[in-house]
C-alpha cells in the first residue's frame, strides 16, 4: 500500500516572503518524511473559512501569520490554554476523530521567543534572570512576548507604544496572563531601553529605526551602552538598524543581540514537533534558514 501524503502550509496575506516553507521542508528532509509537503498559500481573512473547510484528510496542520492569528478562533473546535490566554493562534492542528476531525489551535510563538531569548541570556544553570524588560509594540507578537517574559521571570515589563489608544487588546491579554505591564509612549525610548535585562522589539520593519538613531546619538555623546539582551523579531533587513546600534562599540556586545530569525526557527521547530510527532532537527533547519537569508552572490 502506498504511504499517504501529508500536507501542511503557512497561510497569511501577504505570505510570499515567508521562510516557513524553507524551515519545514528542511525538517521533513532531515527526518526522512518523504511524503510530507509544505507550501505557502496567500489567504485573506475573508477567505480563511472557505479555505479551511475545503481541506481534505491529507492535511496535518497549518501555520498562520498575519492577519489570521485572531480571526481563526471562530473556526476552531479547541484552543490550547496558552493560545487562549495570549489571544493569538499561529498553529492549527488537524486531529482525526471518529466523526471527522478536530481543529486545535496552538501558539508556538511563545516557545520561539523563550528559546531565542535564552540563547542571548545563556542557557542552563548560568542563565541570567530576567527582572526587568521593555517591549516595543502592542500587536499579537507583543502579547506572546508578555507570556514569554513571564515564563522567564518578568511579570511587570514596560511596554512602549506609538499610541496608547491602541493597547486595549494587549491590556486584555495581559490581564488574562496575570501580568502587569506599564504602558508608555515610545518617544523618548532611549532611557527606557538602556538599563533593563531584556528588550524585545515587535515593531514592523524599520519602525524601530528612531530608537536605533537615539541609541547611536547617545553613544556618540559618550553615554553608556545598553546592558541587556535585545531580541528584534524583524529579520529583514539583517541586521536591523536597532541590532547594529545595540551591538556597536565592541565585538563582545554582538552576543547581546538575538536576531528575529532565531525566534522564527524555534517556533517552527515546535510546529514540526506538533504536526509530525517527531523531535524537530534544529541544526538542519537552522542551516537551511541561514542559507535562505544569506546575501546572494553576484553573478551566481
Amino acid at each position: 500500500m502506498t504511504e499517504a501524503t501529508h500536507r501542511a502550509a503557512v497561510l497569511g496575506h501577504p505570505v510570499a516572503h515567508s521562510l516557513s516553507p524553507v524551515l519545514h521542508s528542511a525538517a521533513y528532509r532531515a527526518l526522512g518524511l518523504d511524503r510530507w509537503e509544505y507550501t505557502a498559500v496567500d489567504v485573506t481573512e475573508e477567505r480563511l473559512r472557505g479555505f479551511v473547510d475545503g481541506l481534505d484528510d491529507a492535511w496535518a496542520g497549518l501555520s498562520l501569520t498575519m492577519p489570521l492569528k485572531q480571526v481563526v478562533f471562530e473556526l476552531l473546535d479547541h484552543v490550547e490554554p496558552l493560545a487562549e490566554v495570549v489571544g493569538a493562534v499561529n498553529t492549527v492542528l488537524f486531529q482525526p476523530t471518529g466523526s471527522g476531525r478536530t481543529l486545535v489551535g496552538a501558539n508556538t510563538d511563545v516557545h520561539g521567543l523563550v528559546a531565542a531569548l535564552r540563547e542571548g541570556l545563556g542557557s542552563g544553570p548560568g542563565e541570567r534572570p530576567v527582572v526587568s524588560a521593555v517591549v516595543l509594540g502592542a500587536g499579537a507578537t507583543a502579547a506572546s512576548t508578555l507570556a514569554a517574559l513571564a515564563e522567564l521571570g518578568c511579570t511587570s515589563p514596560t511596554v512602549l507604544v506609538r499610541s496608547l489608544g491602541r493597547t486595549g487588546g494587549l491590556q486584555r491579554a495581559a490581564h488574562r496572563m496575570g501580568v502587569t505591564p506599564r504602558f508608555e509612549l515610545l518617544d523618548p525610548a532611549t532611557a527606557r531601553v538602556r538599563d533593563v535585562d531584556v528588550v524585545v522589539s515587535t515593531l514592523p520593519s524599520r519602525a524601530a529605526d528612531p530608537v536605533a538613531e537615539a541609541l547611536t546619538a547617545h553613544a556618540a555623546a559618550g553615554g553608556p551602552a545598553p546592558r541587556g539582551v535585545l531580541l528584534d523579531v524583524v529579520y529583514d533587513p539583517r541586521p536591523t538598524a536597532l541590532s547594529r546600534a545595540w551591538a556597536a562599540g565592541s565585538p563582545d556586545r554582538e552576543g547581546l543581540v538575538v536576531g528575529g530569525e532565531r525566534m522564527l526557527l524555534h517556533q517552527a521547530a515546535e510546529q514540526v514537533r506538533l504536526m509530525t510527532g517527531q523531535v524537530a532537527p534544529l541544526a538542519a533547519m537552522a542551516a537551511a534558514l541561514e542559507e535562505a537569508l544569506a546575501p546572494s552572490v553576484a553573478g551566481a
